[in-house]
């Protein structure tokens, strides 16, 4: 039996693949999004290149990766009769990574976080009817709390229907949330709410540039408009994928909702951008709170424009209210039961920084090697990969 994982060729959804391909022993069934074999096999080589060297990556490909091609989106995930069936029959349990995170497209946000999330529910329904589900586990986001300002929110006051929310992103994933509970009631569940995630603690690389190229941008303004002793809540992605597949894989979770986050360890912005100048990557800013609604003018000014400054501003333009709220989320229910916590942003942000700017906003893929057929491999749209 295997764990059916959605999102894989994600940012968060490869390092939780990772994970369960080191370090737990159970088979995976991923939906990948591909026209051929050939793309999903690479586009999972892709992904998966940031955790591990070729060899081993093709290792598990063979042993312990079904690959099913399909779109989270259409009825079915859009396979064939046999391979949904062989789907069905075959998953044990039900990791939901993927999601759309366009916070501009209300479309987008629609479709994959509510339409596809119903798609997975109906699998997680079916493979209880048939042989019974060990756990449905979702990766959902603390922005489900909604519109908040100088707080800290805990996991069982985090919803609140009558609270505005700040985008589409947040609003279809605490929908998601609701139709989750309601429609797996008798299946063992375990929501996941992760902070802002924002590079990984062991190193500097990274495949995700959107947040980090916000951050540079911030990094390089000589005046910030926030208050210098507002924290944000910043939290590393392999803290995350550890305790995703930690507590997914546990027998007894103590808790069914879990904030991932750096919760009351939260750092100031004095403390990152002290962390920052320190190194010599950036210089210390002055920091003024009146200028925020003006810096928000001048930031949809310059996402009108083209370029480098242009890309940076519209990406501004969407964080930025996840920046100004000045609350944090509680995580002492994930650090008790890891039993660690997250790393200070302080104490990895400047390699990020280097990596991200060095590489110019993008990661340096290597690509499949021609000695290898991915023939080999894949053999079919839901076909287990391997003999």
């Amino acid at each position: 039996m295997a764990t059916f994982l959605t999102g894989a060729t994600g940012y968060i959804g490869a390092h939780i693949a990772a994970n369960l391909l080191s370090h737990h022993g159970e088979p995976l069934n991923l939906l990948v999004r591909a026209r051929d074999d050939r793309e999903a096999a690479e586009r999972l080589w892709r992904a998966l290149q940031l955790h591990m060297e070729f060899a081993p990556f093709y290792d598990h490909l063979r042993a312990r990766i079904s690959i099913f091609r399909g779109d989270l989106t259409e009825k079915n995930f859009g396979l064939a009769g046999d391979d949904y069936r062989r789907l069905v029959e075959t998953t044990d349990s039900v990791l939901h990574c993927a999601a759309s995170l366009n916070r501009k497209s209300e479309k987008s946000c629609l479709n994959t976080n509510l339409r596809g999330t119903l798609e997975v529910i109906q699998l997680a329904r079916r493979a209880q009817q048939h042989h019974g589900l060990r756990r449905f586990s979702h990766v959902s986001t603390v922005a489900v709390a909604g519109v908040r300002r100088h707080e800290v929110v805990t996991e069982d006051t985090a919803v609140d229907w009558n609270r505005s929310d700040y985008d589409p992103y947040a609003r279809t994933k605490k929908f998601a949330e609701h139709m989750i509970r309601t429609l797996l009631a008798d299946v063992p569940l375990t929501i996941f709410r992760p902070s802002i995630v924002l590079g990984d603690s062991r190193w500097g690389a990274t495949t995700q540039f959107d947040m980090v190229r916000a951050f540079a941008f911030l990094a390089s303004l000589p005046v910030l408009p926030f208050r210098a002793t507002d924290r944000v809540d910043i939290v590393n992605v392999d803290f995350v994928a550890d305790a995703v597949t930690g507590l997914h894989t546990k027998d007894r979770p103590q808790h069914d909702t879990y904030h991932l986050s750096s919760g009351r360890d939260s750092q100031t912005y004095r403390e990152l951008t002290e962390a920052l100048a320190r190194s010599g990557v950036a210089r210390r800013p002055l920091f003024v709170p009146a200028l925020e609604a003006p810096f928000r003018v001048v930031t949809d000014g310059l996402a009108r424009r083209g370029g480098a400054l242009g890309y940076g501003a519209s990406l501004m333009k969407v964080f930025l209210p996840y920046l100004v709220w000045n609350t944090v989320f509680d995580n002492t229910r994930v650090t008790a039961e890891l039993g660690r916590r997250p790393a200070p942003f302080s104490s990895y942000c400047v390699p990020l920084l280097r990596f991200a700017r060095e590489h110019r906003f993008q990661y340096p893929y290597r690509p499949w090697p021609e000695s290898v057929a991915v023939s080999a491999a894949v053999h079919g749209a839901g076909q287990r990969v391997g003999p």
